[in-house]
């Protein structure tokens, strides 16, 4: 039954993906009642025939049933992968389990950047044309999250001639299209050394030189957006998508986007240029967008409708906003 529904969603995306750029995407999101699992495909760079030369990323939810029994979800793992590997027809090795973690999660509430083996197992793919470094074998997400495609293409399609501010930029892909898109100055910041240095080698991935222009900061981005720009800093655009929640010893406060979000869109609102525009997205499933806290001056709207992709079965993946100057 999974091997079938995963066959059929291959043949159907491997037609769509390619025409429109793409060879990374969802393939399956509980489709299933009796397969809770996220499947998430990521075709070689190279290959001649993007459905087949890849590699399947596979979030196990546990099942009900399973609970307090190893061997029957072992057995159960051991018949997913199978089954995986027959509906793609790849073989064992290109199949990547992943159980659900307390911290994060193929669906997308990530809190913290959690490393759960040492690998390395590393290897290069396409979005739209611009290439992307992806890690196959050490942390619960690769290092680019598909949700957020759409708006990445978005951004560089409008950036063009303006500035980009990227907070939480985790391997920097929003800042590696604006850079393709002509964005004339980019600022990435992230908390993670591991993750500022993948984003640089995302760039050399693409011809992007470092120059005094495009930056990269190693910040507690709260910390970051409280102190405020320097004198004359601000920017045209500003992507804002911080993690569902997070603890990490080196911030000096725990960010929880349900109780913070305003905050964070209030502190980040003072980056933003005259007639410029936030994108604040967020991955938080009972997420309530608090209106009576936002700042006074700035209107939004929702954008969510238009920025989860076509492949998503789940079409509250993510909700995403725009902000700009009340008019």
């Amino acid at each position: 039954m999974l091997a079938a529904r995963l066959a059929n969603r291959i043949r159907h995306l491997g037609r769509w993906g390619p025409k429109q750029g793409i060879t990374c995407f969802r393939l399956y999101e509980r489709d299933i009642p009796d397969y809770p699992l996220i499947v998430d495909w990521f075709a070689d760079v190279d290959a001649h025939d993007p459905t087949t030369e890849g590699d399947a990323i596979v979030w196990a939810f546990p099942r009900t049933r399973d609970r307090g029994d190893p061997e029957a979800e072992r057995e159960y793992l051991d018949r997913v992968c199978l089954e995986v590997g027959r509906g793609l027809n790849i073989t064992e090795d290109r199949v990547h389990l992943r159980s659900r973690g307390r911290q994060r999660d193929g669906s997308g509430q990530r809190q913290q950047y959690v490393r759960i083996e040492h690998k390395n197992q590393r290897k290069v793919v396409q979005e739209y044309g611009i290439r992307f470094e992806i890690n196959l074998s050490d942390y619960l997400d690769v290092g680019l999250f598909l949700d957020h495609r759409v708006l990445r293409r978005e951004i560089r399609e409008r950036i063009a001639g303006r500035s980009l501010l990227n907070l939480f930029a985790y391997t920097g892909a929003f800042s590696v299209h604006a850079r393709i898109g002509g964005a004339t100055c980019t600022t990435t910041v992230d908390l993670s050394k591991t993750y500022l240095e993948w984003y640089q080698r995302n760039c050399m991935l693409n011809a992007l030189t470092d120059d005094d222009h495009h930056i990269c900061i190693q910040d507690d981005c709260l910390k970051f957006l409280e102190d405020g720009p320097q004198p004359g800093e601000s920017y045209d655009t500003i992507v804002l998508d911080p993690p569902t929640f997070s603890n990490s010893k080196r911030m000096r406060d725990t960010l929880s986007v349900g109780r913070d979000h305003a905050y964070l869109i209030e502190c980040a609102s003072t980056f933003m240029s005259s007639g410029g525009e936030l994108f604040f997205s967020t991955n938080d499933r009972g997420f309530e967008l608090d209106v009576e806290r936002l700042p006074r001056g700035l209107e939004w709207k929702e954008i969510s409708n238009r920025t989860v992709p076509e492949d998503f079965r789940n079409r509250k993946v993510h909700r995403a906003w725009r902000f700009r100057e009340s008019r």
